[in-house]
């Protein structure tokens, strides 16, 4: 049997419409269809799975709708499966969920007829280590963040394969995946990296000194961010999932043994950026 996956946005009254046409054109297709919670509040369905559990039904693809912020909760729930994820844009800007809604039909088609090409995403795996023990383990697709909570600055120790780098103090510290260059770390002055590129970004938030510049490495490095000194502060994985950390707490990172597969029309990503950032307006 056939089989594919919805995830949905929570609260976007529009898909109370959306999803029973959705899956009255998967059925005309013959597919059996899994639906997390969030989908299952626009519909009565028979197949409603948690979001993290989608993956043991084995679906040849996930359908997410939503934004980006949807798109990156379904790649931390199921994209360690490797399962291909076709975004449709609902949100505002659209960076990863290039699909608008009004090709979201064409798209299916073209995927079910493997004409949908794929592209393949770093993943960071991070782990927060405290007193020499593991005390949390996120996976990102976009970034880690780690930053103080308050308007004040933390002294960091960078360290990358288990050389030190550099001690600086700064608001905060962007660690973020090619995918993630054009999220936070364009907005605390990042470069843009095309999503291809093997490396690893990592962005201070408002150093203390202006020597202090982004950093882009091998995506083979293993990083080490250390708080050494001001306040705690948190650890927030792709702006949606965290912790509190403190001083001492080390924040290691490194490319993940997995890719998230994004299924994509055939979009040029320069023609993304011209059309999300307005390049060459006047």
């Amino acid at each position: 049997m056939k089989i594919a996956a919805i995830v949905s946005k929570p609260a976007k009254p529009e898909l109370a419409v959306i999803v029973p046409e959705v899956l009255r054109w998967f059925a005309a297709h013959g597919y059996r269809v899994y639906i997390d919670e969030q989908t299952a509040a626009y519909t009565t369905h028979e197949f409603v799975v948690h979001r993290e559990d989608i993956a043991q039904h084995k679906p040849q693809f996930v359908l997410v709708l939503g934004g980006d912020g949807t798109l990156l909760s379904a790649a931390r729930a199921i994209g360690a499966a490797e399962i291909p994820l076709l975004a449709v844009n609902l949100g505002s800007l659209g960076f990863l969920t290039e699909v608008h809604l009004d090709d979201l039909y064409p798209a299916l088609a073209a995927t079910i007829e493997g004409q949908c090409p794929s592209e393949s995403r770093t993943v960071l795996e991070c782990h927060l280590i405290r007193n020499g023990h593991e005390v949390a383990h996120y996976n990102a697709l976009n970034d880690a963040v780690i930053k103080s909570t308050v308007a004040r600055l933390i002294g960091f120790e960078l360290c990358i394969n288990n050389e030190l780098v550099v001690e600086y103090q700064a608001d905060g510290v962007i660690v973020a995946t090619p995918t993630g260059s054009t999220a936070y770390s364009l907005a605390a002055g990042g470069p843009v990296l095309i999503p291809c590129v093997e490396a690893i970004l990592l962005t201070p938030i408002c150093p203390h000194s202006l020597t202090h510049r982004p950093l882009v490495v091998g995506d083979d490095a293993h990083i080490s961010v250390r708080l050494e000194s001001g306040t705690d502060g948190v650890l927030s994985v792709d702006g949606q999932v965290g912790t509190p950390v403190i001083q001492g707490d080390r924040i290691e990172c490194r490319k993940a043994d997995y890719r998230v597969k994004l299924l994509r029309i055939r979009q040029p990503f320069f023609d993304v950026l011209r059309s999300r950032l307005k390049w060459g307006l006047r």
